[in-house]
């Protein structure tokens, strides 16, 4: 079972394909199987072209696994994780040369 733990839209700067990038989808990744736990960071870059764009162009999705062993989902170990998710965020978005403002969210945050 795959679960947004934590999602929000934010402002961003970014290129990649040709194409300006003004919007951040973040998330951190909840993924158990078979009695192992997968975290992953995870932000997809989308043009967000107005106020009501939010189509999430999965050309500019980049991950990191952060956490993999066997067990299950622990509320614990998911806050420890958010507590270093913005830097694994910046990290990815430095492979492309993007940026996350993360002063402008978008939406609300989802925690799931």
């Amino acid at each position: 079972m795959t679960v947004n733990v934590y999602e929000l839209y934010y402002s961003a700067e970014a290129k990649f394909n040709g194409v300006p990038r003004n919007g951040a989808l973040v998330m951190l990744i909840a993924d158990s199987d078979a009695g192992n736990i997968k975290y992953e960071a995870a932000v997809s870059f989308f043009p967000h072209r107005d106020e009501e764009d939010y189509s999430i162009s999965y050309d500019a999705y980049f991950s990191k696994v952060l956490y993999e062993a066997k067990g299950r989902r622990s509320k614990k170990r998911e806050e420890a994780l958010l507590a270093n998710f913005q830097n694994e965020i910046d990290e990815l978005a430095e492979t492309i040369g993007g940026k996350v403002l993360w002063d402008q969210p978008l939406r609300e945050e989802r925690r799931g």
